[in-house]
């Protein structure tokens, strides 16, 4: 039954994480609506067919929440971006099994301290409106010699650090952006975002679910744990 919750844990974190950004309307409760576009290395390809071409993401403040539906088990990934720390709730009814895993910062920063670093945001003026959103084209660059674009608007204002801490110097929403989360690159679009109650949202460990580390949630997989 386990045999597939390694790959399933790593894509709904990527997912969960990936959304992590002045204005006419402030939202600062929600839902985000992405499509989502994957650049794959040969080595992640295995994850290709796990990967949502379009994700809906819940948010309340500075805390987010994103489930994923994979085969027997509903993973769900709450993050605070204001700290960088997240919970990972795995939940497995038919074999009566539920899981937490919590990540710190330096837990992020780990897993993403490969990632390429963005910086010299710059606005080029030039416009374009994306689905309902009047954006301003951005160029950046990376630490590695590659160059990327964004598009932002100033329609929307979002809880700080949404997008992704990344994207802090933007001015603005970013609604079409290329982001690293884990090592693998992705380009969001922004299709919707819904100013409605979501309830609160919290990093504490649910009752009924026992404590353990990503490496062990692993480790289990690979002995084929069921």
């Amino acid at each position: 039954m386990l045999k597939s919750i390694k790959t399933s844990v790593l894509t709904a974190v990527l997912v969960g994480t990936a959304i992590m950004a002045h204005a006419q309307k402030n939202i600062t409760e929600g839902t985000l609506n992405f499509g989502i576009e994957y650049v794959l290395t040969e080595e992640q390809q295995p994850m290709a067919a796990m990967l949502p071409a379009e994700t809906k993401i819940k948010f309340n403040g500075t805390l987010s929440k994103f489930e994923m539906q994979q085969g027997p088990a509903t993973i769900t990934v709450v993050s605070n971006v204001a700290d960088m720390n997240s919970l990972v709730l795995i939940d497995v009814p038919v074999a009566q099994l539920q899981y937490a895993v919590k990540n710190t910062k330096e837990d992020y920063e780990k897993n993403n301290a490969m990632n390429p670093k963005f910086s010299d945001f710059k606005a080029t003026g030039e416009k374009q409106t994306i689905g309902t959103y009047k954006t301003e084209k951005y160029t950046y660059k990376d630490d590695k010699g590659a160059s990327y674009e964004l598009w932002a608007t100033n329609d929307i204002t979002l809880p700080a650090g949404l997008m992704g801490p990344e994207f802090k110097d933007v001015k603005g929403t970013p609604v079409k952006f290329t982001a690293f989360r884990n090592g693998v690159k992705s380009i969001s679009t922004l299709k919707s975002v819904t100013d409605e109650k979501t309830g609160p949202l919290s990093l504490d460990v649910p009752s009924g679910y026992e404590v353990k580390t990503m490496e062990e949630i692993m480790q289990m997989q690979q002995g084929g744990g069921q």
